[in-house]
């Protein structure tokens, strides 16, 4: 089945920004892109009073996507564009528009003055409930953002892309989810910054005085596995730059403060099938709701 860039569009300017990410996205892997729709039908009384009359709520299901479409068909020539109109909660309608997805990417509004995302329910439903891997974008996302400043200081998109930065967590390392970081490195033509964030064992932190030489020590090692974890993706991507990072402290505080300069941030979401539902963990929580850059969110086994 031909896969597609998949983006969730309502109107809102966070979902006009996430389209033109996605059309950007789909450019550089030359698939098609697809807009999907969800209108979420109203109770029927409402549903019966005049403003909100059956043609009514036509109108404004079609026109939304097709304008959408329109305007990035002129912006990015060459990207095949398609819409789909779909009924029924966002959350559940877009986890399945997900599964024929290479990518499926949402908006998320900003938080104003504070760097970082606001995000909904419908983008946290669709992070923990889709197989395929999430962008959240934000509202005010431009195409230069995603770019060095120019020699003059100026943002622009003819430069070259700022770093793709991993999360990685070397205890348990996911092929998939290093492999999409390379891949989107690559396909930049950019450089992969790799960050680690660790904590020193309980028994160190709180049983001992300050040593030095063992946080020395400690350092050292975390950095050998994160070398190790990544040696075979350098060879499979040896024209990829990477840069590691492996810090002492919180790995969601080091990641967010990699995303000022960044083009795409990757984090992972473990799979896990339990009765309680699925999960989000807490360092791609907070970068989600944090980063200053888009964010990808893996899922992984």
């Amino acid at each position: 089945m031909l896969r597609t860039i998949t983006v969730g569009l309502d109107g809102s300017q966070e979902s006009r920004a996430a389209a033109e990410w996605a059309a950007r996205e789909a450019k550089l892997r030359g698939l098609p892109l697809k807009i999907v729709h969800v209108w979420e039908p109203v109770p029927t009384p409402m549903a019966q009073a005049p403003i909100l009359g059956a043609e009514t709520q036509q109108h404004w299901t079609e026109r939304i996507p097709r304008e959408a479409a329109e305007g990035i068909r002129l912006r990015h020539p060459g990207v095949e564009v398609s819409t789909e109109q779909v009924s029924g909660h966002p959350g559940d309608a877009l986890a399945e528009a997900a599964k024929s997805a290479e990518l499926l990417v949402l908006g998320s509004r900003g938080l104003g003055g504070i760097g970082g995302f606001m995000v909904g329910s419908v983008g946290l439903s669709a992070v923990a409930y889709t197989d395929r891997p999430v962008v959240l974008v934000r509202a005010l996302e431009v195409a230069a953002d995603e770019h060095e400043m120019d020699p003059a200081g100026v943002p622009s998109a003819a430069t070259p892309f700022w770093p793709v930065v991993l999360g990685l967590d070397v205890e348990h390392p996911d092929g998939t989810l290093i492999e999409f970081a390379f891949d989107a490195a690559q396909r930049r033509t950019t450089s992969l910054h790799v960050v680690h964030g660790w904590n020193p064992p309980p028994y160190y932190a709180y049983g001992m005085a300050a040593n030095p030489a063992l946080h020395e020590a400690l350092t050292l090692s975390e950095s050998e596995a994160v070398a190790e974890v990544l040696r075979p993706w350098r060879k499979k991507f040896p024209d990829v730059e990477v840069v590691e990072t492996s810090r002492y402290g919180s790995p969601a505080v080091h990641v967010v403060d990699a995303s000022r300069e960044a083009s795409l941030v990757v984090v992972g979401r473990r799979i896990r099938r339990n009765p309680f539902g699925a999960h989000i963990g807490h360092v791609t929580h907070a970068v989600l709701h944090h980063s200053t850059a888009p964010v990808a969110v893996v899922p992984h086994g």
